[in-house]
């Protein structure tokens, strides 16, 4: 008995304190609104770079739309006459590649995909494969320490001094496999694909163009031809001559620039300090304001979309790299990896140390260009900075959505993980075409990417749950968008393996289950490291109109009038027409549900006014009626 008193006493003190630590998972709310914020989706956002090693159809199931094809740092020296190029990881050999046959092979098989290429910038091109260093009776052609070294050309390599790795005991003669290459050169491929006596290839998949590719790094990546890093300036007097011949050539074309390296270098050319009348000016700014007066001076647009590269720095691993989207646009995001930015005032101060890059590049935009210059950002080399396939698809998605919501360009990932193609698949065949504001409550652990389309019928809620441990519910409310009650339909990436599961359209690893929505909103539990779709529509307008019942029995069309419309705050009701009497006014929304009722006395030229402020953006019906007279109108709210 007493034994028993003791067993019930510790078990009342333990349930006791669990109580005291237990804690309660908040829904995360999640707000939608299909009036604000609305921007164009670019499909260039879902690109990649370089290869085709699967079949065709794998890519058009996948939705790739962009690709990245000139090679990166093998574009630098690449000459189209002879379809050689130098590949300055690999001793600086001369090996054949063919961009004629490239381009044409992909506008062929993919009629939908834009393509990139690049102008040489450098000066100097490959010019024969005669002179390469014999790496295969070298070492069959291995992987060692020293295929950094300047060998093509009659060098002599270290094969024992590992601390200067990349240093030949004698460096090969650059001129024995190089040759110049003026702007003219450079810019004449345009007029080889193009022109009538040309290849013939389709402009309108070739139109955006790197202009080289990371230039402010050339005395590393290209010593051979650049012992000494010219300036900054002289790099922008070459820049600015290409791509005005480049423009006379084809005026719709697309230049990308300056394609910096990484995070240094969107601040740093070299160790170059820029300073212009006494005022200090970082890499990506001094860019832009080159470009801008050029344009104000010469009347010729010279830059088009600012491209970056960027292999961020995940300092604590994963946590770390499931935020790094964040270092675009969110000015309140301490990024670990800030390095360059130290640098942005000349001086080396960590206490500036919120990246937000893009919103930097936008402000500079308006600053020289003026506001609406329509020049946009780009990313055409990056890594999810994870190898696990759960954190980069999630990744890869807080990505795709950041980017659709701040009109990014396009975006081609150098690195490809698994779980990425199985992210691209997901937001390129089932997001819309617009992105519209979406706002949670706990937007860094759970965000929401809302799109719709040109109809504006039609939604897609793409909800990442960035939490590497928990589920989390989420409660989505809507505005301005009247989805339709019941079920709707979800498809979700969650508990990838190791291995590739994207395979096709119909075999993947989207999982399909739906949701309840009601009243304009929906609630649904997402697991740990996922990506979830959750495909909507609206309410038929027909049958809400009907509900309302659109028959017209005034006298003339033109009998009762509303004004404005689209309206904010106030609508005003006209009405004209002999009989006098009371009048009702009922104010309905898609599901047909009442919301406000006024009667008035009509007659001539009349104006009643209704108050709709309290009523959330979307479309709505007025109807004007009394016992012999009935009209029904549609009407907008935006703000």
């Amino acid at each position: 008995m007493k034994l028993y008193s003791i067993k019930k006493y510790f078990l009342t003190i333990s349930f006791s304190c669990f109580a005291l630590h237990v804690t309660y998972a908040q829904i995360i709310q999640v707000t939608v609104d299909a009036t604000k914020d609305k921007k164009k989706v670019s499909p260039y956002i879902y690109g990649r770079n370089n290869t085709f090693d699967q079949p065709a159809q794998f890519y058009l199931d996948a939705g790739l739309h962009f690709s990245r094809m000139n090679g990166g740092n093998n574009a630098t020296k690449y000459n189209w006459r002879k379809k050689l190029t130098s590949h300055p990881d690999w001793y600086n050999n001369v090996y054949q590649t063919d961009w004629d046959q490239t381009a044409k092979d992909v506008s062929e098989t993919y009629p939908g995909m834009q393509q990139l290429y690049a102008f040489q910038l450098i000066g100097r091109v490959a010019s024969n494969d005669t002179n390469n260093f014999n790496d295969w009776n070298f070492n069959q052609s291995q992987y060692w320490f020293g295929v950094g070294q300047n060998l093509a050309g009659g060098g002599v390599p270290n094969t024992t001094d590992a601390t200067h790795a990349s240093t030949a005991l004698v460096e090969g003669n650059s001129n024995l496999y190089t040759q110049d290459w003026s702007a003219d050169s450079t810019v004449g491929i345009l007029n080889h694909w193009f022109s009538a006596n040309g290849l013939g290839l389709n402009k309108n998949q070739l139109l955006y163009w790197n202009m080289d590719n990371e230039p402010d790094v050339w005395n590393g990546t290209h010593d051979d031809v650049m012992k000494t890093m010219i300036s900054a300036s002289a790099f922008m007097d070459n820049y600015i001559v290409i791509a005005k011949k480049a423009r006379a050539i084809l005026p719709e074309i697309k230049f990308c620039g300056p394609v910096t390296t990484s995070e240094w270098q969107w601040f740093k050319w070299s160790n170059e300090s820029i300073n212009i009348n006494g005022k200090y000016y970082c890499w990506l700014e001094y860019f832009i304001k080159r470009c801008a007066d050029e344009e104000k001076a010469s009347g010729v647009r010279v830059l088009d979309v600012v491209d970056l590269h960027n292999y961020p720095w995940a300092k604590n691993g994963d946590v770390d790299a499931l935020q790094l989207h964040r270092m675009y646009y969110d000015t309140t995001y301490v990024y670990a990896g800030a390095n360059g930015l130290y640098t942005i005032n000349g001086g080396w101060d960590t206490q500036i140390n919120k990246e937000y890059i893009f919103k930097r590049i936008n402000d500079w935009l308006t600053q020289y260009f003026g506001p609406n210059s329509g020049i946009t950002c780009s990313i055409s080399e990056w890594s999810p900075a994870s190898s696990d396939p759960n954190v980069a698809s999630v990744v890869y998605a807080s990505h795709l959505g950041t980017f659709a919501n701040n009109g990014v360009e396009f975006f081609t990932p150098w690195t490809w993980n698994n779980g990425m193609w199985e992210t691209l698949h997901l937001f390129s065949r089932y997001a819309k075409n617009s992105s519209v504001s979406s706002i949670s409550s706990e937007e860094n652990t759970v965000s929401a990417y809302t799109t719709v389309n040109d109809a504006a019928d039609s939604m897609t809620v793409m909800i990442v749950n960035r939490d590497m441990l928990s589920s989390h519910t989420v409660t989505v409310n809507f505005n301005g968008f009247s989805a339709e009650n019941g079920k709707s339909q979800t498809l979700q990436l969650a508990s990838l393996p190791s291995m590739e599961t994207f395979v096709s359209q119909t075999n993947n690893a989207l999982k399909k289950d739906s949701v309840t929505v009601k009243s304009n909103a929906f609630t649904i539990t997402v697991p740990a490291l996922s990506t979830t779709a959750v495909l909507l529509k609206e309410v038929n307008t027909i049958t809400a109109v009907n509900t309302v019942n659109t028959v017209n029995t005034l006298p003339d069309s033109k009998s009762v009038e509303i004004y404005p419309n689209p309206v904010k705050d106030q609508l005003q009701v006209k009405f004209d027409f002999t009989n006098e009497g009371p009048m009702k006014m009922i104010v309905y929304n898609l599901k047909g549900q009442s919301l406000k009722v006024l009667t008035v006395n009509s007659g001539r030229q009349l104006v009643a006014t209704i108050d709709i402020t309290a009523f959330p953006d979307g479309l709505y019906f007025l109807s004007v009626q009394n016992s012999h007279y009935k009209k029904d109108m549609p009407f907008i709210i935006a703000r």
